[in-house]
């Protein structure tokens, strides 16, 4: 039996890294790659693969919205690719669906495939599009799920403990060396993370950079204290002063005029 592939992820490398594990599997035939959701939904209606290596995060849709719109019942097997430890991470586990973190590791890699061999045999499809349904609707309506908008929780792993912090707690977030501190109105988390990643992770919920080191929640602020060094200071609600460097003050600015 020949299992017919689609790779689908924006980036070429790691279309490119999937093909290679898959180079000397005999039984494997790749039939298509897609650099994006739009030519993955059209792709899987018009060829029906029995896998598809399937993206998380990629421009415009995502690859739950592949799910959505081909339909759950008329999904081939999904192992899920995502370069991000999060929520939706704990979705798969919780609905019994196959994913690998990226940069992939071959033995993870090897072994999710030849689960999904298991299942392409059995063709327990109806079970499987169930599992679909509910990571959808787990993701639609638990409070911090992925979805368009990237509202994404934040997973902080500390003492045995794992904590799930939702973007509307975030006030602001300071660089740590290799490390970012996040500030809740409660709580103080340190993870280890990079400020581009963190500015990307909490995009459109309302966060500005104004410091190198520095993101704020600009809602938060209520007052900007100008230095005689003609820096500023930004003071949130609470009280708490955070230096705007000069290099981003025209755009917290323009925000804050928006």
């Amino acid at each position: 039996m020949t299992i017919k592939i689609l790779i689908v992820d924006d980036e070429p490398l790691a279309r490119d890294g999937v093909k290679f594990h898959l180079e000397a599997q005999v039984d494997i035939e790749i039939i298509g790659e897609c650099p994006n959701a739009e030519k993955a939904i059209d792709f899987i209606q018009d060829h029906k693969p029995d896998l598809v290596f399937l993206d998380i995060k990629m421009p415009g849709k995502t690859g739950f919205d592949v799910i959505q719109e081909v339909g759950t019942d008329n999904m081939p097997l999904v192992i899920f690719m995502t370069a991000y430890d999060q929520y939706a991470i704990e979705a798969f586990q919780v609905n019994a669906l196959d994913y690998l973190l990226k940069p992939i590791n071959p033995t993870l890699f090897y072994e999710s495939l030849n689960r999904a061999r298991t299942e392409i045999k059995k063709k327990q499809i109806s079970q499987y599009s169930q599992q679909l349904t509910d990571l959808l609707q787990g993701l639609n309506t638990e409070p911090g799920g992925i979805d368009a908008q990237n509202s994404e929780r934040i997973v902080v792993r500390s003492h045995g403990h794992v904590y799930f912090v939702r973007p509307q707690d975030v006030q602001w977030v300071e660089a740590k060396g290799d490390y970012v501190t996040v500030h809740t109105h409660n709580r103080t988390h340190l993870l280890r993370e990079t400020m581009r990643n963190m500015e990307k992770r909490l995009e459109g919920a309302g966060f500005q950079r104004i410091h190198r080191s520095l993101i704020v929640k600009v809602d938060l602020i209520i007052e900007l204290i100008s230095l005689d060094s003609g820096d500023y200071e930004v003071v949130i609600e609470g009280g708490t002063k955070l230096k705007l460097s000069r290099s981003y003050r025209d755009s917290l600015f323009a925000h804050l005029n928006s």
